[in-house]
């Protein structure tokens, strides 16, 4: 049997709804917001966080009733009937991928539950034992651009492993310091994305330096236009895409065979279509890692745990919260993250 299959026939009673808002500063300078579903029943309750990123669709939650899902479901009948309910009822999302989001936190909460009422892990159900996490610190090197911040995480533990955001604007001696600490592993291009704070121009002189400067690194997102194929194209085992990936198809349409694929959980929306997704980069021989959003709350745990039993070794952008709290101070807690050993993990956590 697959991985989903085995979690579709999982039964869970819902006995109530409620939800949880979550606000928190990151280091990358904005606030951040997201909601936590947390679905209770038999004396136990299961979490999912939606990382939607606009605050303006969870202040839309803000007074309305929770939706209606009590009773007793299969994971896969739950699914069915969400197919149905509009998680958007107050106002159509800012954006039309946060319907997804949002279906993510009603799942992953709801398989939460599911294992919680069982008493059991996802690796248990799975049969898959969890195995500690290599994980890299995203961050971003500000405005003017310094290596100040990675260096400072670097004197701090030498191990630490980095995934950045490269810009038009990074000086040649940020190339060199980076280069230098042997401890950047994933470069991410954001050329996919369009009409978000993020965006980066598909500069054909910045992809050459990339490139160039980090010959070993996994580079992530990289667009292809007319100036950038020539050089995307022949890296295509260590390209990796994120931003476009949200199932299967979005994998096969893409304008290469990719040697890595990030997996967000959120951006699926379904179990489903994450598991299976999983599945397809196993057999076809993609290399997978787990990427975070900000998260605030479960969803944070939820894909370490993922992170855990699928990819372990990989570097993971799942780092603790601290990495992206500007409040928080050292000491740090260090890579791998270790499993709960004593066997009282259960539901979506390791």
């Amino acid at each position: 049997m697959s991985a989903y299959e085995r979690i579709a026939d999982l039964s869970v009673t819902i006995e109530s709804i409620e939800r949880r808002r979550y606000v928190g500063e990151t280091t990358s300078g904005f606030e951040r917001t997201t909601t936590e579903f947390r679905l209770a029943g038999d004396g136990v309750v299961g979490r999912g966080e939606d990382v939607t990123y606009e605050t303006a669709d969870h202040d839309a939650l803000v007074g309305t009733d929770p939706i209606d899902l009590e009773g007793e479901w299969t994971i896969a009948e739950l699914s069915t009937h969400l197919d149905g309910i509009d998680l958007f009822s107050a106002k159509p999302p800012e954006k039309e991928t946060f319907r997804k989001y949002r279906r993510w936190a009603v799942e992953s909460a709801a398989l939460d539950l599911a294992l919680r009422q069982r008493d059991e892990s996802l690796g248990g159900l799975l049969g898959i034992e969890s195995a500690p996490v290599r994980f890299v610190v995203s961050t971003r090197l500000g405005e003017p651009p310094t290596t100040d911040r990675v260096e400072e995480l670097l004197a701090l533990d030498a191990d630490l492993e980095f995934k950045l955001d490269p810009t038009p604007d990074w000086p040649e001696e940020a190339f060199v310091t980076l280069r230098e600490t042997g401890a950047v592993r994933i470069l991410d291009l954001k050329g996919w994305y369009e009409g978000t704070d993020v965006d980066v121009e598909a500069d054909p002189e910045l992809y050459r330096d990339v490139f160039a400067a980090f010959p070993s690194a996994i580079v992530e997102d990289a667009a292809f236009t007319p100036e950038t194929r020539p050089l995307a194209e022949p890296q295509a085992d260590r390209l990796s895409f994120d931003y476009p990936i949200d199932g299967v198809e979005s994998l096969r349409s893409l304008p290469v065979e990719p040697g890595w694929c990030n997996v967000k959980p959120s951006r699926f929306g379904t179990l489903e279509s994450l598991f299976e997704t999983i599945q397809y980069c196993q057999e076809n021989g993609i290399r997978l890692y787990g990427g975070g959003q900000f998260e605030l709350a479960s969803g944070r745990t939820a894909i370490q745990t993922l992170a855990s039993l699928f990819y372990p070794d990989a570097p993971n952008d799942v780092a603790p919260r601290p990495f992206n709290d500007p409040e928080a101070s050292p000491p740090y807690p260090t890579s791998p993250l270790t499993p709960d050993r004593d066997g009282d993990a259960v539901g979506l956590e390791f």
